[in-house]
């Protein structure tokens, strides 16, 4: 089921010729905000975990492995056709742009593919995490978000971590500046450490965006410059689905700080969680956050569900529809933000700007 997202950049043509409906151009955003959260309100949760002597089979297991290979080849081949239907004139403009939703759809759930392949130690995992992130030119994401933010999460100091009171569309400009910024920096650093200068063949950030520049520019190259357009739309939509998709699995959560001031190991009380059966299966267990940022080095299948983590109302398509619209998501969410702090909002990561009136609001002036 995991490889019905990609599958989605295949699906358009055929189902819009033997239906005749034109709307199966739509099928990305159909499939992920309307069929997902309906399928998740019937389906339910499913806070099963592995058992512990099982761990190890499971995590070596190579089925899960190639379940995530396979995401690639798909994804790649779906972007093929659809700059062959971008380039020609058999589609409206509407159809065009609906095509090139549905890509973007693939190509941010392309990136959640690149994370869990991004985390592994084998190389040959590692090189297909940045071809995963070459369709949405997201590259600087494999080091920002391994190196950057598991090591910030949940503080202020990490861009990928919303805050108390800020809403998706001012946390959208602050993460994708924050991250890009912290990219270059953490590769700039290891490159020095190791001797090596920025514009080197072991730098990371540009060894994946190479990739996205040779996809590009093939694409380009084969289809014409009339599928520009529609390759950068979908780069960017895929971009900020990732993004929201951050904005969701940390907003408020603030880690401890030890009396010497460092803050604590991160913990599965620092991430939020959905047991959401259809969409943790959709994601690649994604929604199990908090076992994952406590254990990054877990496989997909073997993340785990923990009461020490906070739960969010619903799976990740339902929660991206509700940050679209911040005060239904303030109305929902900032409860539970200090539901789990016991009522204590200084102990949650706040908005600088929303800071006094946060304060104020919680009797603490």
């Amino acid at each position: 089921m995991g490889l019905i997202a990609p599958a989605c950049a295949l699906l358009p043509s055929q189902l819009v010729l033997h239906t005749g409906f034109e709307v199966f151009w739509w099928i990305g955003p159909i499939i992920v905000l309307i069929a997902i959260p309906v399928l998740d309100l019937l389906v339910g949760e499913d806070g099963s975990n592995p058992r512990d002597e099982d761990y190890e089979a499971l995590s070596n297991n190579h089925y899960y492995r190639w379940c995530t290979y396979m995401f690639l080849p798909l994804q790649l081949l779906g972007l093929v056709i659809a700059a062959s239907m971008w380039a020609g004139d058999e589609l409206s403009f509407v159809d065009k742009l609906g095509l090139g939703v549905t890509l973007g759809f693939v190509s941010g759930i392309g990136i959640n593919a690149a994370h869990e392949l991004g985390h592994r130690v084998e190389h040959l995992e590692r090189w297909l995490a940045k071809i995963a992130l070459a369709q949405s030119g997201y590259g600087h994401f494999f080091v920002e978000h391994n190196r950057g933010h598991h090591v910030r999460v949940a503080t202020p100091e990490d861009p990928a971590s919303a805050r108390l009171g800020e809403s998706l569309y001012e946390f959208l400009p602050r993460t994708v500046a924050g991250g890009f910024r912290s990219a270059l920096a953490l590769e700039g650093d290891r490159l020095q450490r190791q001797g090596r200068r920025w514009w080197s063949p072991h730098n990371h950030i540009l060894q994946a965006w190479a990739m996205t520049v040779v996809l590009f520019g093939t694409l380009t190259a084969v289809f014409g410059f009339a599928v520009l357009p529609w390759l950068l739309l979908q780069a960017v939509i895929g971009a900020a689905l990732l993004e929201t998709v951050n904005y969701v699995e940390h907003y408020g959560l603030l880690r401890r700080r030890r009396p010497n001031g460092r803050y604590e190991r991160c913990s599965p009380r620092d991430s939020w969680n959905s047991d959401r059966l259809v969409t943790n299966i959709f994601l690649f267990h994604l929604q199990r956050h908090s076992d994952h940022h406590a254990n990054p080095g877990r496989r997909y299948q073997t993340l785990r569900s923990t009461s020490e983590a906070p739960q969010l109302p619903a799976g990740y398509a339902t929660m991206i529809l509700l940050a679209a619209i911040p005060p239904l998501w303030r109305r929902m969410m900032d409860p539970r933000v200090l539901e789990h702090y016991a009522g204590d909002v200084t102990l949650t990561n706040m908005a600088p700007r929303k800071r006094e009136r946060l304060l104020a609001a919680h009797g603490f002036a």
